[in-house]
């Protein structure tokens, strides 16, 4: 990741969750304020001028409303996902720079006089609601055909209540301008009353609030497709796991050969997950008793997550077991697999390492393709075993793997791991560690114990990559 991609980069870091909750207090304190003042302020009056008064109390009681729940989202919301497609889908639904900027809404007001038929709007309806400032206000009978069709029935009705019913107005509703342009516009307004309980008018306070409520739409959109996105990976999660467990032997206990058992080779393994990703990588190791009698010792690691990257290492494991028991030899069958990844349609790299093990002679024969090299531990001490040549697989075309033999001894131990086994290391600096487990290993008293101490050592280490480990113990 570059470094100014990263996570300890400032300008990555979310906003304080003390500094939004202080910002939330400051927003409820302002609310309760300013409700106090409107509760205060004249409601029953004819002045014009008290009735907008308490329309921009009601108005700003709605704005601090918005700015508390958007708070809140900020607070609560949905975790960032850093991905791709995320980014861009929060890119299609954010509304054109253009259309942008603040969220603050325009506000108009009009008076409908029902003894005259009269109407009064403000100049800055007009603008709302795209019309002529020289035509005159529509009346309640016209005002719906601004409105899109159906939304209509929501501004009769309300408009019928506070007339017919006293009640007060306080809803949204969206109207087609003149050009073209949809807009939505929320409404607040009750009936004036006459000295005889009669509606003698009706004043509302109209809002444009089409900024905010596209902004709204885009959050709830890109909420909601982090939310399908977390989904899609959570199957993909399960998907990976299940076809990684279906074809790498058990790691919990010895791994048992079945004509051998435990009378040549102890054998354990132990696959540990990355901490920095949910998907499952393309680590494998693998124990397999061929058909001449020998062992198939394998560990191997497919660059990527993922599911394809699961289905690639399976197919890769696949075919070194099927070679391993045609008979083909580790350098061979490097230079195979090699092939097999070129020919691939999508292009890939692997490493691997690949032994086979006769018993009667206790020889081991092995090639590897950029992989680190086993590790030898015999009476107390350690070393890695000289690599022969062997470029990573998929690296290039044509590629020859030279094999080397090892003869082993009874008592002998033999550790085969992927890289990332002893994370923020070079693999220097990463093979001493393992060495260092040289007296430890020697008083094991098997192949689990060993891999229980690997586990002890490295098992709780944050990792960006999936490792794992293979013991070999040599019991005659």
């Amino acid at each position: 990741m570059p470094s100014h991609l990263s996570a300890d980069h400032p300008a990555a870091q979310p906003p304080g969750r003390g500094s939004v909750d202080a910002l939330i207090s400051q927003t409820r304190r302002l609310k309760g304020d300013v409700d106090a003042v409107r509760r205060d302020a004249p409601s029953d009056g004819l002045d014009p001028q008290e009735r907008w008064q308490r329309a921009l109390y009601d108005l700003a009681l709605h704005q601090l409303s918005d700015l508390d729940e958007h708070l809140a989202q900020l607070r609560d919301g949905p975790p960032p996902v850093p991905s791709v497609p995320a980014a861009q889908s929060a890119a299609r639904t954010a509304p054109p720079a253009s259309r942008r900027g603040s969220l603050l809404s325009r506000v108009g007001s009009a008076e409908w006089n029902l003894l005259t038929d009269e109407a009064s709007w403000s100049g800055e309806l007009y603008e709302i609601l795209g019309r002529d400032r020289t035509a005159p206000p529509l009346t309640l009978d016209e005002l719906p055909s601004l409105v899109l069709d159906e939304d209509r029935p929501r501004l009769t009705g309300m408009v019928t209540d506070c007339l017919v019913d006293a009640k007060r107005i306080d809803g949204e509703f969206r109207v087609v301008r003149p050009d073209g342009e949809e807009r939505t516009v929320h409404m607040m307004g009750e009936p004036v009353l006459a000295a005889d309980g009669s509606t003698a008018s009706m004043w509302a306070v109209l809002r444009d609030v089409s900024e905010l409520r596209r902004s709204e739409r885009a959050v709830g959109e890109t909420r909601d497709s982090l939310q399908r996105q977390r989904q899609r990976a959570q199957s993909e999660h399960r998907l990976a796991v299940e076809l990684q467990e279906a074809v790498l032997p058990p790691w919990r206990g010895s791994l048992r050969l079945p004509h051998q058992g435990t009378e040549t080779l102890d054998l354990a393994a132990h696959y540990l997950a990355s901490s920095a990703s949910a998907l499952i990588g393309g680590d494998w190791y693998d124990a397999l008793e061929l058909a001449d009698g020998e062992t198939l010792l394998s560990v191997g690691d497919l660059t990527g997550h993922g599911v394809a990257v699961a289905s690639g290492m399976a197919t890769l494991l696949g075919a070194v077991r099927g070679m391993a028991m045609a008979g083909t030899q580790p350098g061979q069958l490097m230079s195979l697999l090699n092939q097999l990844l070129d020919a691939t349609v999508q292009p890939a790299l692997g490493s691997a390492v690949c032994c086979r093990y006769r018993p009667e002679t206790r020889t081991l024969v092995w090639a590897q393709a950029g992989h680190p090299a086993p590790l030898l531990f015999r009476s107390g001490t350690g070393h890695r075993l000289n690599s022969p040549d062997g470029v990573l697989l998929g690296a290039t075309s044509g590629a020859v793997y030279a094999q080397a033999e090892e003869t082993l001894e009874p008592g002998d131990l033999l550790l085969l791991h992927t890289d990332g086994l002893v994370p923020g290391r070079s693999s220097t600096a990463a093979v001493d560690r393992l060495l260092d487990l040289a007296p430890r290993f020697d008083g094991a008293r098997s192949a689990q114990d060993c891999v229980r101490m690997v586990m002890e050592e490295f098992g709780e280490t944050e990792r960006e990559d999936d490792a794992c480990v293979l013991i070999v113990r040599v019991t005659s």
